[in-house]
């Protein structure tokens, strides 16, 4: 390597570090960061780096392992359940906007190949900011938030035909561009053959081989190996070096090694996709900007406002009320990470020139510092312009579903929040006699566990109508296990109003607000973090020879004093974990046992699911549910079996139970 390049590497990383530090502390996404720091040492900023073709080679490997990533977190079976709002919502989406935007770049004078290029990356809109806001506002399951993810899965997807398309436009519009994009797609089609073909017969019994190994680095190696092999097979073709790294996501996706992979590759993704923002910014010229700034304001409000009414409108149409709709389109409405890799794309294939694709870019960048505006208050405009739409009748169908099974019940307990911790309270309850009402807003995980037989409703815990359904009025107590405090202390509010005298206890991941939570009336704060250190202290004097009774007594004045003793710890600068999922990773899994599969008319103890770490918890049949069934309980169709174990573990349980394939667990999982 030239020292130049050495250089330049340098200076875009020491430059990366400084601006994304500095624009984290005002709230800025990433993206938007690293966009920033390569327009300031790019060659219309300070000048420091050479628009070179190394730094397009490092560009070029950011978009391979960007889609990579797609692919590798791209779900068959969640695109099949999710079938009407991807195909219907996001292909109309992303097909009128393609066709939207092309059209009006060629009325402005733009040729039909670059018009083509423009209206495929303004179609996009950027998964990165739209998942995390909405994650942050709890919004992911509510409506609009499955409908916008519907979309971006569609949006995700329509990648492909893009990336074989704009090669292919190289050679301008008429009969020799036909030819040329029906070889492409050709080439497309044998290359998804191929790749597909190795991954359902070679892959997976590869990668066994050398999982058994023991060896991360290997596994790392095979990886990388694989991923690159694919991206130079398509590229070998005339095609795109991304379409070949998204179809290795694919497939090794199908594999039990997914969640090894994707912490594996997780460190050179980041970074490459950092640097190929970087190179994004260095292209923004600012005289360009400069000269034509009321066109490029002009595009972005006509760009949002098109998408917005566009998007609104397709949702209406599904039958969506009209908050959902306006909500929805708010969340969609700018551009996104993979409207720079396709003008990217179409700049290296010399399909679009420089000050057009620089323009296009600019357009992108605006309506991504302006999107999380729309999304943080998407919920008061929608309230404020259709008050009456708040929740629509859905929100009616939800609030009579939880009233009617709650009708009979006086003195339960409402669990707020049925992740792992609200599930363990379950599990006491039951052997007591207690009765409970759980809610939560993963439809997933509710649908999971009223198949096993909790009462376990969809609902936003902050909603008052939604607790008063729930029966708080009646409660004997109320436990929130959420561990976000705004969250919480929103849901605290409203169960004092609505009964100021029920006991409520609030779960924490540490004791940073337990005071907070404690004066708005929290009647006891469970700290996790403080609860394990004195689970730990008390084993450890145990050990120690300690007698038992002063340890119990010593634990007990420790919970009376609210944790003072704990609280008082070195804390550095509160720094979060870098990666929590190493850890606790188990979880439950209901299977049903549909006509046709291999566990029907089989024992649990013949099926041997333990020797695969998977552990049936409880079994629900015609109604009846059975806690921990014996090994010689005989399995028929119908049955709902609850599993417990890690995603992969239970990967290969519903293959056993579902198909009688005995896959074999990674030996080297969690050594990454």
């Amino acid at each position: 390597m030239e020292h130049t390049t050495l250089r330049s590497i340098l200076i875009l990383l020491a430059a990366a570090v400084l601006v994304v530090v500095a624009l984290k502390r005002v709230k800025l996404p990433t993206v938007i960061a690293y966009l920033a720091t390569g327009f300031i040492v790019g060659p219309h900023g300070l000048g420091w780096i050479a628009d070179t073709e190394d730094t397009r080679d490092l560009a070029e490997f950011g978009v391979v392992f960007l889609l990579f990533t797609l692919g590798l977190e791209f779900s068959l079976p969640r695109l099949i359940v999710m079938r009407k709002a991807v195909l219907v919502l996001g292909g109309l989406q992303v097909l009128l906007t393609t066709a939207g935007t092309t059209l009006a770049a060629w009325l402005f004078g733009v040729t039909l190949p670059v018009a083509i290029v423009i209206g495929g990356a303004f179609a996009m809109s950027s998964t990165a900011i739209v998942v995390k806001q909405l994650a942050e506002q709890n919004e992911l399951n509510l409506q609009h938030g499955r409908l916008t993810i519907a979309v971006l899965l569609f949006q995700d997807l329509a990648v492909i035909p893009f990336l074989i398309l704009i090669p292919g436009l190289t050679h301008g519009i008429g009969t020799e561009l036909a030819r040329a994009l029906l070889l492409a797609f050709g080439k497309g089609a044998l290359a998804v053959i191929v790749i597909l073909a190795f991954g359902r017969w070679l892959l997976r019994p590869l990668f066994h081989q050398i999982a058994t190994t023991r060896s991360a680095e290997l596994f790392t190696l095979a990886v990388l190996l694989f991923t690159l092999a694919s991206a130079w097979g398509t590229a070998a073709l005339g095609l795109s070096l991304a379409l070949g790294a998204f179809l290795a996501g694919m497939m090794l996706a199908e594999t039990e090694y997914r969640h090894q992979v994707e912490a594996d590759i997780r460190p050179f993704r980041d970074i490459l996709l950092g640097l190929f923002f970087v190179t994004v910014g260095m292209l923004i010229n600012p005289h360009t900007l400069v000269r034509h700034w009321w066109l490029l304001l002009a595009s972005v409000a006509l760009l949002m406002l098109f998408k917005t009414l566009l998007v609104g409108a397709l949702t209406r149409v599904l039958g969506g009320d009209r908050a959902t709709a306006l909500r929805t389109a708010l969340a969609l409405n700018q551009g996104g990470e993979f409207g720079f890799a396709l003008l990217a794309l179409g700049l290296a294939q010399a399909v679009i020139r420089a000050p057009v694709a620089e323009f296009g870019l600019a357009v992108i960048v605006i309506s991504m510092l302006v999107g999380p505006l729309l999304i943080r208050f998407n919920g008061a405009l929608a309230n404020r312009l259709y008050p009456r739409d708040r929740s629509g009748e859905e929100h009616d169908r939800l609030m009579h579903d939880i009233g009617q099974q709650q009708l009979h019940l006086r003195n339960h307990v409402v669990i707020v929040g049925y992740g792992r911790v609200g599930q363990n309270v379950a599990r006491f309850l039951e052997p007591e006699g207690f009765d409970f009402v759980a809610l939560d807003l993963d439809p997933i995980r509710v649908k999971q566990a009223r198949e096993a037989g909790d009462p376990a409703y969809y609902g936003d815990g902050t909603n008052p109508a939604v607790l008063k359904a729930a029966g708080v009025e009646h409660a004997r107590a109320v436990v929130i296990s959420y561990f976000r405090i705004p969250v919480a202390l929103k849901i605290l509010e409203h169960v004092k109003k609505l009964r100021p005298d029920i006991p409520v206890l609030v779960r924490t991941r540490d004791d940073a607000e337990l005071d907070k939570l404690m004066q708005a009336g929290a009647t006891e704060v469970i700290p996790e973090t403080l609860e394990s250190s004195l689970m730990v202290a008390a084993h450890l004097l145990q050990l120690l020879g300690v007698p038992m009774k002063k340890i119990l007594r010593k634990v007990q004045d420790v919970r009376a004093h609210r944790y003072s003793l704990l609280r008082s710890v070195f804390r550095g600068q509160d720094a979060l974990p870098i990666d929590p999922s190493h850890a606790f990773r188990e979880q439950l899994h209901t299977v049903a046992l549909e006509p046709g599969a291999h566990a029907i008319n089989k024992s649990l103890g013949e099926l041997d699911l333990r020797a695969h770490k998977v552990v049936v918890t409880a079994l629900r049949r015609e109604g009846v549910i059975g806690r921990q069934p014996s090994p010689d309980t005989v399995l028929r169709t119908g049955d709902v079996l609850v599993l417990w174990g890690t995603p992969e573990d239970l990967e290969i349980g519903d293959e056993i139970l579902l198909r009688g394939a005995h896959l074999k667990a990674s030996p080297i999982k969690g050594t990454a």
